[in-house]
């Protein structure tokens, strides 16, 4: 992670290529990531068919100076680097700056933001850099073209207007004939050209409206103490760090002439992280964290200069509200909207309520409904996101009626609320918020629509998308740009700035916002705040407040347009499942816990946290990155697991001995959790073991208890069994323990069959006995009544 962070860090990435197939067989990038001091914000310009493919030169431009021409520059001037990162020396690098036609309309600023305009109409002489530049090799270079003058000497600049420029460095590498070997393409703003007049502000200047987000990526791995998962916010948060920097800019602002329209957007979740880390944190694997010093100052910079502005709340963890409305996880999409309270009691600030600020500005109509049902009143959007709207002003949006929303498994007639919670009783002090439908719900039939209606504030695209840099999946230099080589576009963002408020002159607002985990070097953040204030202060702009937009009802109406692009990049429907899957859990195993007394812990204090760390994996941060909503759900898992493992049942350490048939089990079970815990013991099928109706128990806080299972036993021996603890409403909890049984007594098949045996026993002997009495009488019966008492005379056998 500190390469992917250390790479977004770039402001611009300076590369090569004349061709179109600079990629090597085995598929890597053969460039380098541009340095943290890479200040040219441009693309990669794509080579012609036919051209060389190998890659020799990385271009690193580290000033650009003017930003914006104005009438008192009379030049253009570059610094930096060339880097030789091919196989072979090269000789007679020369370096010369191209400008093409200016840009005259909406529509080719922006064709020249997503690709590079044709920058070739003007070309002055090369002029040497480097005689010559062994493999592995770097050399600084200057550069200063004056912007007007006749011939090949200057970039013949004769009239304001966007300009497309172009780097073009030619050399000859070693075995090679003489070639292009680097380029790139931006854009110059010109304002006013060298010796002429300034121009004249217009009447009616654009109306500005900086929102300034903080937010990273979550982190948080344990509480109690905190654990995170890196301590890359640490460097983070320290002097030179990205979000040092973006403190420092957010400052800038408020004390420049843009102060009254700029707005803070912060993420709860880093709030609490880095409230955390300034009590003392550790590592995971590492140990203690080292940047508790830098967390509680930039902490306390930031509640100061918060004070008494503008804040908006984030969706906490930056959570991916489109992805948890199509998972159905309301639940979650309410605690994600709760994140204010977090701002509240951390800044110290009262954040603007009823608004909220999705990932990448883009929601669905049901992303949308849910979030109106959850209490937004208010947006901020991306213009792609209402597209075919015209301007850039706020509009109003139709949220649809709540009841024509998916089954979300919440019975009609109770109110939605997250697990472990109670409905709140209404302000009036009725007993039933359902009973009277209040005036204007779609109950009462009454204004329903009005009170479906959302105002947004829409981000400007086009100064916005200049401010992301290249996409992630758009070909630079015929390969596709890894994420460590993004460039952070500020140049061409001033130059559509520039275009907005100078060219345009229509008084149209202009919302700024960087994107929502800017990675820019200090030195451009603090060049994008300096030359938004000259626009300012030169009358071409005025600050307006996030306030101003959101009073009143905007006269347009707007659909919701969610792009393809952004669908593909929503948090996966396989991790969103797992996460659902993980919510019932830890719902379920809310209901099962209740307070022992008024100075025990409550079940919220044990479960809150696993609520947040379940939303922490479908965090915007991972839109188009599975693996790490998978990482971070592992995280929320252990946690999960964790708090289920501390009740469990003892195994003992010899075979417990029944005395009888229908002699109960004694299991001892352990309840290490600060509240009570209500469970129910089941033993699983176990040859010679009948095991009776379930039976529920309650544990004491911190306590074990001695419970009795009863079971009838069916045979006589020593057998395993295996007992699993669930709470009442079959969540397992623990591990599952193996007992050993022994039993001296017969069961009741036994017991029958002997007796069985028995009785036949005694059936035949008395069918003996019958039969010898019998036989008997017999004999006595056939003796002649004369033989009286003689006895008949015995055979001799002699």
């Amino acid at each position: 992670m500190k390469r992917l962070l250390a790479a977004l860090a770039v402001a611009g990435l300076v590369m090569v290529t004349s061709p179109a197939h600079a990629a090597t067989q085995d598929g890597r990038l053969p460039v380098r990531p541009a340095p943290a001091t890479q200040v040219w914000a441009t693309r990669a310009v794509t080579g012609q068919p036919g051209q060389q493919s190998q890659v020799y030169l990385r271009l690193d431009v580290e000033e650009l100076s003017p930003r914006v021409v104005t009438a008192g520059t009379d030049s253009v001037r570059i610094r930096g680097k060339v880097v030789n990162v091919g196989d072979r020396f090269i000789e007679d690098i020369e370096l010369r700056l191209e400008r093409g036609e200016a840009l005259t309309d909406e529509a080719d600023v922006r064709q020249a933001l997503r690709e590079p305009a044709d920058a070739e109409f003007v070309q002055p002489s090369f002029t040497p850099i480097v005689d010559r530049l062994e493999r592995d090799e770097s050399k600084p270079f200057e550069l200063t073209v004056p912007l007007r003058g006749a011939g090949r000497t200057s970039l013949q600049v004769e009239e304001p207007g966007i300009y497309p420029i172009l780097a073009n460095i030619n050399g000859t590498p070693d075995f090679g004939g003489r070639a292009r070997l680097a380029a790139l393409s931006t854009l110059l703003p010109v304002l006013s050209v060298p010796g002429g007049v300034a121009p004249a502000p217009p009447a009616n200047p654009a109306k500005i409206t900086v929102l300034w987000p903080l937010a990273d990526r979550p982190r948080i791995a344990g509480t109690n103490p905190t654990v995170l998962t890196d301590d890359e916010l640490a460097d983070s948060l320290a002097m030179r760090g990205r979000l040092w920097g973006l403190l420092k800019g957010y400052q800038s602002a408020l004390n420049s002439g843009l102060g009254q329209g700029v707005c803070l957007a912060v993420d709860p979740d880093l709030l609490r992280t880095v409230a955390a880390m300034a009590e003392g944190y550790e590592v995971r694997g590492q140990g203690a964290g080292r940047g508790e010093g830098e967390a509680e100052l930039w902490l306390s910079q930031l509640k100061l200069s918060a004070s008494g502005r503008c804040v908006i709340a984030l969706p906490d963890a930056g959570a991916d509200v489109v992805a948890l409305s199509r998972a159905r996880l309301t639940d979650l999409g309410r605690l994600a909207l709760a994140g204010a309270d977090v701002v509240r009691e951390v800044l110290e600030v009262q954040p603007t309520e009823g608004l909220t600020w999705p990932e990448d500005g883009v929601l669905d109509q049901q992303a949308l409904d849910d979030l109106v049902a959850g209490g937004v009143t208010s947006l901020v959007l991306d213009q792609s996101a209402v597209a075919g709207t015209p301007g850039t002003g706020p509009v109003r949006l139709d949220a649809g009626d709540p009841g024509n929303s998916p089954d979300d498994g919440t019975p009609e007639s109770t109110p939605a609320t997250t697990p472990g919670t109670t409905p709140a009783a209404p302000a009036d002090g009725t007993t039933d918020p359902a009973a009277d439908p209040a005036p204007g719900s779609p109950e009462d039939g009454t204004a329903a629509a009005e009170d479906r209606t959302v105002k947004a504030v829409r981000i400007d695209g086009m100064v916005s998308d200049a401010l992301r840099g290249a996409a992630e999946t758009r070909p630079v230099a015929g390969v596709t740009t890894p994420t460590e080589t993004r460039p952070v576009s500020v140049q061409n963002a001033l130059a559509a700035l520039t275009f907005r408020t100078a060219f345009q002159s229509t008084g149209q607002h202009v919302v700024l916002a960087p994107p929502r985990r800017w990675n820019a070097p200090t030195g451009e953040v603090e060049t994008l705040i300096r030359t938004t204030e000259s626009l300012v202060g030169d009358g071409f702009a005025t600050p307006v407040g996030l306030g101003s937009l959101l009073a009143g009802t905007p006269e347009q109406a707007a659909a919701l347009s969610y792009p393809v692009e952004s669908g593909a990049r929503e948090v996966p429907p396989a991790v969103t499942a797992e996460v659902a899957a993980s919510w019932d859990e830890v719902r379920l195993l809310a209901d099962s816990m209740s307070q022992q007394d008024a100075a025990s812990a409550e079940p919220a204090d044990l479960v809150d946290p696993l609520r947040l760390d379940l939303l922490r994996a479908v965090s915007g941060a991972w839109r188009g990155n599975e693996a790490g909503a998978r990482t971070a759900l592992a995280v929320g898992r252990e946690q999960v697991d964790g708090l289920l493992s501390q009740v469990t049942v003892t195994e003992p350490n010899s075979p417990i001995l029944l005395g009888s048939g229908d002699s109960p089990i004694p299991l001892s079970v352990k309840n290490r959790l600060d509240v009570r815990v209500t469970v129910r013991v089941v033993i699983e099928d176990t040859p010679g073991i009948d095991a009776q109706d379930e039976q529920v128990y309650q544990l004491p806080a911190r306590g074990d208890r001695l419970v009795p299972v009863q079971v009838e036993v069916q045979r006589s021996g020593r057998f395993p069994v295996h007992v699993r603890l669930v709470t009442a409403s079959g969540v397992e909890l623990g591990e599952r323990a193996r007992l050993e049984v022994s039993s001296s007594v017969y069961g009741t098949i036994t017991v029958v069959i002997t007796g069985l045996a028995g009785a036949a026993l005694v059936l035949l002997s008395a069918r003996r006995i019958y039969r010898r009495v019998r036989a008997a009488r017999t004999a006595a019966v056939r003796v002649p009544d004369d033989a009286g008492g003689i006895t008949p005379e015995k055979s001799s056998t002699s």
